[in-house]
């Protein structure tokens, strides 16, 4: 059973790991333990009753509490705020119940001393994964409203003592996922997101360590927030040697008017722990992310072309179908129009939101450009962006009022466009009727969902309730849109894009298969943001474009390899490619197919990072250890140079495999320790297949 409820409170287990809970004797619910789990329940400590130290800083101030209010004489990062009808801003929270649910979720109860406020905290077991999920409910049990003004979903406490590393990703558009470590010192180090968006510039993940573990062993806890909106990490050192991650909805510029009778439930965050470094730690997520987040998890992604390289704004069926006909003879199975199909669109600065085929490109709509994309063996797929809208549009000069906006101020645009307000229902109702419309009138397999552009004046003349509630009812209105017209379209797969990776997390794979992470395509710096990116994301939500932009001194080969590390995608301008490349694209594609279950479904070990090394390595290897794949890149080393062995990882020890491009046979434990050396070189790679004999 994988929660326990002892006198000392409740003990959390999965397959490899321990996570204790319980009152102390001031009644506080506070942290006991995360780490390995334990041989027996009583081997878990009991809750912490520290001594108050002096005035200044009480028990309740140093207890490791697991859902920290506002009140009292408590000066750390709190997880809850709020503000009662009378003015009151303090909460003092009391132990009431605890439920135990399906054998492997609990929840807590906890209430107000005074007011009618009651905190519901969340925790479900992930077994198989190593993870424990937790969120909060807040419920206004009284006849007057309460204002939340911060609900974050959970606080996670490292042991007590030691000095961490912390771990996370950050970048801006077009260098997204840049991995970081640093440590931590006393204080507060703040990660977050004001853009509406999950961001380019930070991520809600982190790992945390003591400062030795590598990709193969050392201890890790680590942790994500599902949600796709404002967010905020709080990764706090106490002046009493105490480490705590806190994960939530960002409490800037942000209230919740809680009518009486009402909740609010927060997103939630997972956590893990392993004793086996990073690598150990993103193969959990990966699993958990594809057994039980995304909507078409095991599905095995086509390769697709984009035509945006090729056509940008200026396409029509003829192009369209040109193109086709070139993808389809290089394998492609998807073909994927961009931007520039739909009602008056001749550029970024007209037609979004009108969601039709432009009768002057399409006269003949776009059904006999798919039927002849079907008949060349592809899919079709097709780009959209809802939740934009240009001045210069049907949708706006009808719905000036639809945009998120103050009535006193100028409407700033970006890429000359507004942000329709997916906080509103009749937007949202307005948005599912065009794109299901879409969807139901033609045969369209793929969907491409962009949004380009961040927020600002973030204004809601006609809330309901408190207007700075918009940062959190556009993205629960998001999640309708797409949720209802994925339910209606179940087999379409979906991609999420904003300008690349400025929305990427595990609340949007719930809805989306994929996720378009950069618009950066040159090979060279997709080798530094897919490995950042790889820490989180298992590499079937990696869609990766093989194209012309930055790429003109490396070679096909080299950009291919690249690539084929995820989703594979093709968005060079396919009219310009002589023969030979294509026929060069044509190989590359054919050898993908044959390795793409691996690469999509397999276990990912990092064995060299281009972060650290001039010569980088990733390796695949299929769930049962039978076949794998490597690939190694070089790009810039002076000579003379004698390059490393790559020691292979994840193999059988005892059993034998053949690499490809090495003579024989050897054990798995000696490609592992013995290593295999390659001969590259500068801006030079190989892949490498891999098999159990």
């Amino acid at each position: 059973m994988p929660i326990h409820a002892t006198e000392q409170g409740w003990i959390l287990e999965t397959q490899s790991t321990g996570y204790a809970l319980g009152l102390n004797a001031a009644g506080l619910l506070a942290h006991r333990y995360w780490g390995a789990r334990l041989p027996r329940p009583e081997d878990y400590p009991p809750a912490p009753d520290p001594m108050p130290w002096v005035s200044f800083n009480g028990a309740a101030h140093l207890t490791p509490e697991e859902y920290p209010a506002y009140g009292g004489l408590k000066y750390i990062d709190p997880c809850l705020k709020v503000s009662f009808a009378d003015g009151t801003r303090d909460l003092a929270l009391h132990f009431d119940s605890a439920d135990l649910r399906e054998g492997n979720a609990l929840d807590i109860h906890l209430c107000d001393d005074v007011y009618p406020l009651r905190v519901t905290l969340h925790y479900r077991v992930h077994e198989a994964y190593d993870l424990i999920e937790r969120a909060a409910t807040i419920t206004n049990d009284g006849e007057t409203p309460i204002t939340l003004e911060r609900v974050w979903s959970a606080q996670w406490h490292l042991p007590r003592g030691d000095t961490y590393r912390f771990t996370h990703v950050s970048g801006r558009w077009a260098d997204e996922m840049r991995l970081q470590r640093e440590p931590l010192v006393p204080g507060i180090k703040t990660l977050e997101s004001r853009r509406l968006t999950t961001s380019h510039h930070s991520n809600p993940w982190f790992a945390i360590d003591r400062g030795t573990a590598d990709e193969r062993q050392g201890e890790v806890w680590f942790g994500v927030l599902a949600w796709s909106g404002n967010w905020k990490l709080s990764a706090e050192v106490t002046d009493f040697s105490s480490t705590r991650i806190s994960l939530g909805v960002n409490d800037w510029d942000f209230a919740w008017r809680l009518a009486p009778g009402d909740h609010f439930s927060t997103p939630a965050s997972y956590a893990g722990y392993t004793a086996d470094g990073f690598g150990d730690a993103s193969r959990r997520l990966h699993d958990f992310i594809r057994d039980t987040v995304l909507p078409h998890g095991h599905t095995i992604h086509k390769v697709l072309y984009n035509s945006w390289e090729a056509t940008f704004f200026d396409v029509d069926e003829e192009s369209q179908a040109r193109l086709a006909e070139i993808a389809a003879q290089m394998g492609v199975e998807l073909f994927v129009m961009d931007d520039g199909w739909f009602h008056g669109r001749e550029m970024d600065n007209a037609g979004l939101g009108d969601w039709w085929p432009d009768a002057r490109k399409f006269p003949r709509g776009l059904t006999p450009l798919i039927e002849k994309v079907n008949a060349l063996g592809m899919d079709f797929g097709l780009w959209i962006e809802p939740e934009m809208v240009n001045p210069d549009s049907d949708l706006y000069r009808q719905h000036p009022d639809w945009v998120i906006h103050f009535p006193t101020r100028p409407r700033t645009e970006s890429r000359n466009q507004l942000i329709l307000n997916f906080a509103r229902t009749d937007v949202q109702d307005y948005i599912i009727g065009q794109i299901d419309k879409l969807l139901s009138d033609h045969n369209i397999a793929f969907i491409k969902w962009d949004m380009n552009r961040n927020v600002s004046e973030p204004g809601w003349p006609d809330a309901p309730g408190d207007p700075r509630e918009l940062w959190v009812r556009y993205v629960y209105g998001l999640y309708r849109v797409w949720e209802t017209l994925r339910t209606r379209h179940p087999d379409v797969i979906w991609q999420s894009c904003s300008g690349g990776g400025g929305r990427a997390d595990l609340g949007i794979l719930r809805v989306a298969d994929q996720i378009w992470v950069s618009d950066n395509t040159g090979a060279t710096a997709r080798l530094f943001i897919q490995d950042g990116f790889s820490h989180i994301f298992p590499a079937n939500t990696m869609e990766a474009w093989v194209t012309d932009a930055l790429n003109n001194q490396l070679s096909l080969e080299f950009r291919f390899h690249v690539s084929m590390c995820g989703s594979l995608g093709v968005g060079g301008h396919l009219l310009r490619w002589t023969e030979a490349q294509r026929a060069e694209a044509a190989k590359w594609i054919a050898r993908y197919k044959d390795i793409r279950h691996i690469v999509q479904l397999g276990d990912l070990y990092r064995l060299r990072s281009p972060r650290d090394h001039a010569l980088s390595a990733l390796q695949y290897v299929s769930k049962d250890r039978a076949e794998g794949v490597l690939f190694a890149f070089r790009t810039f080393i002076p000579d003379p140079a004698q390059l490393p062995l790559i020691y292979l990882d994840g193999l059988d020890p005892d059993a034998l495999y053949e690499v490809e491009g090495f003579p024989g046979s050897r054990s798995g434990q000696a490609w592992m320790k013995a290593g295999a050396q390659l001969d590259l070189s500068d801006f030079q790679s190989t892949v490498r297949r891999i098999r159990r004999i």
